[in-house]
């Protein structure tokens, strides 16, 4: 593959990553925002049991507004987390196009978003899920931070390794067995890791157990959305670029002819 098409792609990945971003953004807007604004209010109501009658200071002003945190913060950081996951999202499809079998760019595509999602949202989602604001504690962000990114990479090196078993076992296991016994082996893995990594913080005795589970079931939620219609727009962007005669003649339908990778 040149570097005049791999440029392309990455174009189109980014592009796909803004589009893709402005989905999650309403969707997070819509599920997400209100279980936040729930958990504030229980974080308040705590605060204000706490202080009351003990001499209490004046609460904290905010520096950013929620009206401002929800819309432009929200959207900004969606859309900048998506135009970046769109453009790393296309190098990954370029690497991965005729290497993972007969498919066309659209199949690739939604193979290389699956696995993303299974690999950086997924599996750390297990170990380490999304929190609301009053769950955890502050003094252990960055212990917690670090450890959320190094399960996203093991996962992502363990997922990697999951399709180059499978790949080394096609020709004696047969494409279906290869693929079964390498998502078993990464599955076992993945659940040794999930076992003995260190735990996340508790949540708070008295926190509210719907708001915390309707949230992270948002939080997973929007990352489903994202990597999807990442997948779905990239496909589209990569098949015009790849296959322009295929995808003029066969418009919404998959080509079924394998994409040659010098």
């Amino acid at each position: 593959m040149n570097s005049a098409t791999v440029r392309a792609l990455l174009v189109r990945g980014m592009l796909a990553g803004v589009l893709a971003g402005l989905l999650s953004y309403g969707l997070a807007y819509l599920i997400g925002e209100p279980q936040i604004d729930a958990a504030i209010a229980v974080e308040e109501a705590g605060a204000a049991h706490h202080g009351h009658g003990g001499g209490g200071g004046e609460p904290e002003e905010e520096l950013v507004s929620r009206a401002v945190q929800a819309t432009a913060g929200l959207s900004t950081a969606v859309l900048v987390y998506g135009t970046a996951l769109g453009g790393i999202t296309a190098l990954a499809l370029c690497f991965a196009l005729g290497r993972l079998g007969a498919f066309g760019a659209r199949a690739t595509a939604a193979l290389v978003a699956a696995g993303g999602f299974v690999a950086v949202a997924f599996v750390p989602f297990l170990k380490y899920p999304a929190n609301p604001p009053a769950v955890g504690d502050p003094g252990t962000l960055n212990q917690r931070t670090a450890m959320f990114f190094l399960m996203i990479v093991f996962s992502v090196l363990l997922l990697i390794g999951a399709v180059l078993i499978g790949k080394k076992l096609a020709p004696r296991w047969g494409n279906w067995n290869a693929t079964v016994a390498a998502g078993a082996v990464f599955t076992v893995v993945v659940g040794v890791a999930l076992a003995f990594l260190p735990a996340g913080d508790a949540t708070p005795e008295h926190f509210p157990a719907d708001v915390l589970w309707q949230f992270r079931l948002a939080s997973l939620g929007v990352q489903a959305l994202l990597w999807a219609a990442l997948g779905l727009i990239l496909g589209e962007f990569a098949q015009r670029v790849l296959e322009p005669k295929a995808a003029a003649s066969q418009g919404p339908r998959e080509s079924a002819a394998p994409v040659a990778v010098n």
